[in-house]
Protein backbone atom coordinates (compact mmCIF):
# COMPACT_ATOMS: atom_id res chain seq x y z
CA UNK A 1 0.00 0.00 0.00
CA UNK A 2 1.35 3.85 -0.99
CA UNK A 3 2.10 5.51 2.15
CA UNK A 4 1.77 9.44 1.78
CA UNK A 5 2.30 12.77 4.25
CA UNK A 6 -0.02 15.00 2.89
CA UNK A 7 -3.41 15.12 0.42
CA UNK A 8 -3.60 18.16 -1.49
CA UNK A 9 -7.41 18.38 -2.76
CA UNK A 10 -7.32 20.34 -6.33
CA UNK A 11 -10.35 22.52 -6.94
CA UNK A 12 -13.38 20.43 -5.80
CA UNK A 13 -15.48 23.63 -6.43
CA UNK A 14 -19.27 23.33 -6.81
CA UNK A 15 -19.17 24.80 -9.80
CA UNK A 16 -16.22 22.88 -11.32
CA UNK A 17 -17.86 19.90 -10.28
CA UNK A 18 -21.37 20.38 -12.12
CA UNK A 19 -19.72 20.09 -15.63
CA UNK A 20 -17.77 16.84 -14.68
CA UNK A 21 -19.49 13.44 -16.03
CA UNK A 22 -19.10 11.19 -13.16
CA UNK A 23 -18.53 13.50 -10.04
CA UNK A 24 -20.43 11.43 -7.70
CA UNK A 25 -18.08 8.55 -8.52
CA UNK A 26 -15.15 11.18 -8.29
CA UNK A 27 -16.57 12.73 -4.85
CA UNK A 28 -16.65 9.12 -3.05
CA UNK A 29 -13.06 8.35 -3.91
CA UNK A 30 -12.20 11.80 -2.71
CA UNK A 31 -14.05 11.53 0.36
CA UNK A 32 -12.31 8.34 0.93
CA UNK A 33 -8.79 9.59 1.08
CA UNK A 34 -10.08 12.40 3.01
CA UNK A 35 -11.69 10.33 5.83
CA UNK A 36 -8.30 8.42 5.67
CA UNK A 37 -6.15 11.33 5.85
CA UNK A 38 -8.00 12.98 8.40
CA UNK A 39 -7.88 9.65 10.39
CA UNK A 40 -4.60 9.74 10.07
CA UNK A 41 -4.03 12.99 11.27
CA UNK A 42 -1.84 14.23 7.86
CA UNK A 43 -1.47 17.83 6.55
CA UNK A 44 -4.65 18.13 4.74
CA UNK A 45 -4.71 21.17 2.37
CA UNK A 46 -7.67 22.41 0.21
CA UNK A 47 -6.96 24.37 -2.47
CA UNK A 48 -9.22 26.47 -3.96
CA UNK A 49 -9.83 28.38 -7.40
CA UNK A 50 -10.53 32.14 -7.78
CA UNK A 51 -11.72 31.93 -11.39
CA UNK A 52 -12.32 35.39 -12.63
CA UNK A 53 -15.25 38.02 -12.60
CA UNK A 54 -18.63 36.39 -14.61
CA UNK A 55 -16.81 32.36 -14.34
CA UNK A 56 -18.06 29.19 -12.49
CA UNK A 57 -15.70 29.86 -9.47
CA UNK A 58 -16.08 33.51 -9.31
CA UNK A 59 -14.41 34.25 -5.75
CA UNK A 60 -18.05 34.49 -3.38
CA UNK A 61 -20.59 33.09 -5.88
CA UNK A 62 -22.26 29.60 -5.18
CA UNK A 63 -19.94 27.76 -7.85
CA UNK A 64 -17.17 29.17 -5.98
CA UNK A 65 -17.42 27.13 -2.84
CA UNK A 66 -15.72 24.08 -1.62
CA UNK A 67 -17.60 20.60 -1.79
CA UNK A 68 -15.94 18.85 1.19
CA UNK A 69 -16.27 20.87 4.86
CA UNK A 70 -12.76 21.99 5.80
CA UNK A 71 -12.15 21.01 9.68
CA UNK A 72 -10.17 22.52 12.15
CA UNK A 73 -6.44 21.71 11.65
CA UNK A 74 -6.62 21.72 7.31
CA UNK A 75 -5.44 24.54 5.47
CA UNK A 76 -6.97 26.19 2.63
CA UNK A 77 -4.49 27.59 -0.28
CA UNK A 78 -6.50 30.15 -2.68
CA UNK A 79 -4.97 30.38 -6.15
CA UNK A 80 -5.07 32.65 -9.53
CA UNK A 81 -3.30 30.04 -11.54
CA UNK A 82 -3.55 26.41 -12.70
CA UNK A 83 -0.44 25.54 -10.27
CA UNK A 84 -0.98 25.44 -6.38
CA UNK A 85 2.31 26.36 -5.94
CA UNK A 86 2.20 29.44 -8.01
CA UNK A 87 1.76 32.99 -5.95
CA UNK A 88 0.68 30.59 -3.04
CA UNK A 89 2.08 29.85 0.60
CA UNK A 90 1.76 25.67 -0.25
CA UNK A 91 5.56 25.26 -0.77
CA UNK A 92 6.52 26.25 2.63
CA UNK A 93 3.30 24.68 4.55
CA UNK A 94 4.50 21.37 3.26
CA UNK A 95 8.23 22.60 4.02
CA UNK A 96 6.71 23.44 7.90
CA UNK A 97 5.44 19.71 8.11
CA UNK A 98 7.96 18.15 6.44
CA UNK A 99 6.35 16.92 3.96
CA UNK A 100 8.09 14.31 1.60
CA UNK A 101 4.90 12.61 -0.03
CA UNK A 102 1.58 13.85 -1.23
CA UNK A 103 -1.39 12.51 -2.64
CA UNK A 104 -3.22 14.69 -5.21
CA UNK A 105 -6.41 14.42 -6.19
CA UNK A 106 -9.10 16.07 -7.50
CA UNK A 107 -9.52 18.71 -10.76
CA UNK A 108 -9.30 18.99 -13.67
CA UNK A 109 -6.50 16.50 -14.61
CA UNK A 110 -5.10 18.30 -17.73
CA UNK A 111 -4.71 21.75 -16.02
CA UNK A 112 -4.36 22.28 -12.41
CA UNK A 113 -4.14 18.81 -11.23
CA UNK A 114 -1.26 18.22 -13.73
CA UNK A 115 0.01 21.33 -13.50
CA UNK A 116 0.19 20.95 -9.29
CA UNK A 117 1.95 17.69 -9.69
CA UNK A 118 4.59 18.94 -12.32
CA UNK A 119 5.62 21.34 -9.73
CA UNK A 120 5.42 18.93 -6.71
CA UNK A 121 7.74 16.40 -8.14
CA UNK A 122 9.89 19.73 -9.94
CA UNK A 123 10.46 20.04 -6.21
CA UNK A 124 11.45 16.52 -5.24
CA UNK A 125 8.78 15.45 -3.73
CA UNK A 126 7.61 11.90 -4.11
CA UNK A 127 3.96 12.45 -5.80
CA UNK A 128 1.22 9.74 -5.69
CA UNK A 129 -1.67 10.23 -7.90
CA UNK A 130 -4.82 8.03 -7.52
CA UNK A 131 -6.31 7.15 -10.94
CA UNK A 132 -9.81 7.11 -9.85
CA UNK A 133 -9.51 10.28 -7.98
CA UNK A 134 -9.16 13.07 -10.27
CA UNK A 135 -11.14 13.84 -13.52
CA UNK A 136 -12.22 16.03 -15.90
CA UNK A 137 -14.32 17.46 -18.86
CA UNK A 138 -14.03 16.32 -21.94
CA UNK A 139 -13.13 17.96 -24.90
CA UNK A 140 -15.60 18.59 -27.50
CA UNK A 141 -15.83 18.15 -31.20
CA UNK A 142 -14.56 20.69 -34.02
CA UNK A 143 -15.02 20.87 -37.53
CA UNK A 144 -11.73 18.37 -37.52
CA UNK A 145 -11.28 16.50 -34.99
CA UNK A 146 -13.72 14.05 -32.60
CA UNK A 147 -14.59 14.51 -29.32
CA UNK A 148 -12.44 12.93 -26.55
CA UNK A 149 -13.93 11.89 -23.68
CA UNK A 150 -13.21 12.90 -20.35
CA UNK A 151 -11.45 9.36 -18.67
CA UNK A 152 -9.25 9.87 -21.98
CA UNK A 153 -8.21 13.87 -21.28
CA UNK A 154 -7.40 12.34 -17.94
CA UNK A 155 -5.33 9.53 -19.12
CA UNK A 156 -3.17 11.41 -20.80
CA UNK A 157 -2.63 13.96 -18.44
CA UNK A 158 -1.27 10.87 -16.25
CA UNK A 159 1.01 9.71 -19.04
CA UNK A 160 2.38 13.36 -19.89
CA UNK A 161 3.75 13.39 -16.24
CA UNK A 162 6.33 10.78 -16.75
CA UNK A 163 7.59 7.93 -14.67
CA UNK A 164 8.54 9.71 -11.77
CA UNK A 165 4.81 9.94 -11.08
CA UNK A 166 3.51 7.09 -8.70
CA UNK A 167 -0.04 6.27 -10.25
CA UNK A 168 -2.21 3.93 -8.31
CA UNK A 169 -5.26 2.37 -9.71
CA UNK A 170 -7.62 3.10 -6.82
CA UNK A 171 -7.89 5.75 -4.04
CA UNK A 172 -8.28 2.75 -1.46
CA UNK A 173 -4.50 1.82 -2.29
CA UNK A 174 -2.95 5.03 -0.17
CA UNK A 175 -2.30 5.10 3.02
CA UNK A 176 -1.08 7.98 4.76
CA UNK A 177 1.16 8.24 8.00
CA UNK A 178 3.66 11.06 9.46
Amino acid sequence: MQSVQALLIIDLQLGSLAAVPESERLLERVGELLAKARAAGVLIVHVQNDGAPGTADAPGGPGWELHFGVEPGESIIRKLRDDSFAGTPLAKLLAAHDVQAVAICGLMSEMCVSATARTALARGLRVVLPHDAHSTTGIPATAVTPAISAETVSRVAEWALGDELELVEHAGELSFSN
